[in-house]
């Protein structure tokens, strides 16, 4: 699975959600989502604004973490 590393992110910028959210140009609460992982996906585009706020690289802030019980999806299904 894949897992948002976003808080970290963001205290090592020492950003606020808030903040992060104006500089995106995306509302509070879904950012919120975001940084909570309560998300199925997030688009490229939004992935770049958050990149280019962050000054920092997708591998910075999603991590791939194997599932414990081998129960992983594909994208065919």
């Amino acid at each position: 699975m894949i897992v948002l590393r976003l808080d970290r992110m963001m205290a090592d910028r020492k950003m606020s959600l808030g903040e992060l959210a104006d500089k995106v140009g995306i509302a509070n609460v879904n950012m919120s989502k975001i940084k909570t992982g309560k998300v199925n996906a997030i688009r490229f585009p939004t992935l770049n604004a958050i990149c280019a706020a962050l000054n920092c690289q997708p591998g910075d802030i999603l991590e791939y973490v194997p599932d414990p019980e081998g129960t992983e999806t594909t994208a065919e299904e």
